[in-house]
């Protein structure tokens, strides 16, 4: 028989965890694994990227996507590090994922050797739950074990860091004596609930109100039935967390869509008007958003002790599994007759969706960006699944994309970095390679990293049963997003210098990669380009040649003002430059995203 490295013990050990594919980069830190990966048939299967951050957002989509944890693989030193800003993703979205990392050897650590680089304090926070070393063959299987068994249990990042040197060591199991951590695979399913006293107090507080507004984040995913008939019982409005966003479908009438900066003007008015707040599963930090101190009475339901009582003065914090809480709560609940609250969030809902249509359909020069989003929303597939990126095209996700049936949605809610649209759809592919992936990203994220991972897109896709993965690019050459910031925070037009991005060839470049696409500079040639993409066999890049004067309106904005904002900016100038160039006039100052707080508000949790 073959002598068993620690190498393929690692591989074994996440087969035997049913780990089917590791996102990684190669590098000489990890070529006993490497080595190893080729004596295993390529099993759990290597997808290369293109980039160690982008394996590891593809580890974060996966998992985001498939349910189960994600693994991403990297070297010693500069791999590690590439690896940070997305495991940093998946700690702050609370996303199970596992870094497996290289080190020089162990004869070379403490003397400056090259690469050598201190990975327990570079992961020290990152990895906070776990991040261990293997020096001896015996710390395994435990050390692959805690690992996975900390980031599914604690939704979180975790890290083993194998020296290159212990990877070509003989693998021996931990024996039957002293100081020897035997260890076994599985992690039993589980749903915790609160104490029926505090369930009680919950309900007591739900009752008593007569305007109830409740605000789903992703922790209510697995809650929908419940939600709803929560919802009905109590006559209430629901809100979604934009990480929340495919936790209840966008055609029931009495759900407002996303809350925060780039929410919707019916959650922006459920929370003014209520007098009673559920929130089950999200940590939407941006309490302005929320009702005003004392107005309502509250209720919290998270799975985390460390995530309630945030952020507003709860009444009662409830900490238990969404569904498992609200199966217990829902018999205790008495149906609102008064219906005349939920009629009046019902008819907020209505006109929000025609104030969408019409907002769309505004010329815009060359082409609206709300357009591109509207007219997806009519050609979404039942079963897509949709990433955004962080920027400007993050509005239009949140306020003109509804998702209905089996649709799925995520974006990088807690850091808002940029980048992930593109790896994110990648990851999603190979959670679902049945079913369809769209990213919507602007041009910098696009130029930031998008664009090179549809290399490894035009790697991979023959592997997916359905090909369609669609990246469409809002191009207006512009860092949108914050030059919008910069009028709203301090009144100053676009900084040339840091803002203007030089036009790129998207879809061109994406057909020399062996992919399809298109570019779009009129408003009649949009439809046709979706239709298009989406019955592509194979992945497809739509360069939307977007308008970048179209403003994001703030939800607080009033219905009017949504309107003849837009209608101010796209035809108060023939020329497209003259708002991006010269500032913004003072009539439309106040209603710009911001107004006077901090950038990037509501990309929630």
């Amino acid at each position: 028989m073959a002598e068993t490295k620690v190498a393929d013990h690692v591989l074994r050990r996440l087969r035997e965890w049913g780990v089917e594919y590791v996102f990684g980069y190669a590098g000489d830190g990890i070529n006993g694994l490497l080595a190893a990966w080729g004596r295993a048939d390529d099993r759990p299967r290597f997808v290369q990227s293109r980039h160690e951050e982008m394996s590891a957002f593809q580890a974060v989509g996966y998992a985001k996507f498939s349910g189960r944890v994600g693994v991403c693989a990297a070297t010693s030193g500069p791999g590690a590090i590439h690896l940070l800003n997305g495991l940093y993703d998946a700690k702050l979205d609370h996303v199970p994922v596992v870094a497996i990392v290289g080190q020089t050897d162990r004869s070379a650590m403490g003397g400056s050797y090259q690469q050598e680089v201190d990975l327990h304090t570079l992961y020290k926070d990152v990895a906070s739950d776990f991040c261990e070393t293997a020096t001896v063959p015996e710390q395994l299987p435990n050390l692959i074990d805690r690992a996975i068994r900390t980031a599914c249990g604690r939704r979180t990042v975790t890290a083993v860091i194998i020296p290159a040197d212990v990877q070509e060591l003989e693998y021996t199991p931990p024996g039957h004596e002293f100081k020897m951590v035997p260890s076994s695979i599985g992690l039993g399913a589980s749903a915790p609930v609160p104490a029926d006293e505090d369930v009680a107090r919950a309900a007591q507080v739900l009752n008593a109100g007569e305007r109830t507004a409740v605000l789903i984040g992703q922790g209510a995913r697995g809650a929908r039935a419940e939600v709803e008939q929560l919802a009905d019982v109590l006559g209430a409005g629901v809100a979604k967390a934009l990480l929340g966003k495919d936790a209840l479908p966008d055609d029931l009438p009495y759900v407002t869509g996303s809350i925060g900066l780039l929410g919707t003007r019916p959650s922006y008015e459920l929370m003014r008007d209520c007098d009673t707040l559920l929130v089950i599963g999200s940590s939407f930090p941006y309490t302005q958003f929320l009702p005003e101190y004392g107005q309502a009475r509250a209720v919290q339901i998270d799975i985390d002790p460390h995530m309630v009582g945030l952020r507003y003065p709860f009444e009662v914090n409830l900490v238990g599994d969404a569904r498992a809480t609200l199966e217990r709560l829902l018999p205790l609940l008495h149906r609102k007759q008064d219906r005349s609250w939920r009629r009046t969030v019902e008819g907020n809902v209505a006109r929000w969706w025609e104030v969408m249509r019409r907002r769309a359909v505004l010329e815009a020069d060359p082409v609206n960006p709300e357009y591109v989003v509207h007219v997806l929303d009519g050609l979404l597939p039942d079963d897509a699944i949709v990433t955004a990126d962080s920027g400007s095209s993050t509005n239009w996700y949140a306020r003109h994309l509804r998702f209905t049936g089996a649709v799925r949605g995520s974006l990088s809610g807690t850091l808002a970095t940029m980048g992930p649209g593109v790896p994110y759809a990648i990851g999603a592919k190979f959670a679902h390679p049945d079913r369809p992936a769209i990213a919507l990203v602007g041009d910098g994220a696009m130029q930031m990293n998008g664009m090179m991972e549809m290399v490894t897109a035009a790697k991979y896709h023959a592997q997916w049963s359905d090909p369609r993965l669609v990246v469409a690019v809002f191009n207006n050459q512009d860092l949108n997003q914050v030059t919008w910031e910069m009028r709203s925070m301090t009144g100053a037009p676009q900084f040339e210098e840091s803002q203007h991005l030089p036009d790129l060839p998207y879809a061109d470049i994406a057909v020399r990669c062996g992919l399809d696409g298109v570019r779009v500079e009129r408003p009649e040639d949009v439809r046709p380009a979706w239709e298009r993409a989406l019955a592509a066999d194979r992945p497809f890049v739509i360069d939307f040649r977007t308008d970048p004067a179209v403003p994001p309106i703030p939800p607080h904005a009033t219905w009017d003002q949504m309107e003849a904002t837009a209608s101010a900016l796209l035809h108060g100038d023939s020329d497209r430059g003259s708002v991006i160039r010269q500032g913004v006039k003072a009539k439309v100052q106040e209603f710009l995203p911001g107004g006077g707080r901090e950038p990037g508000a509501g990309r929630e949790r």
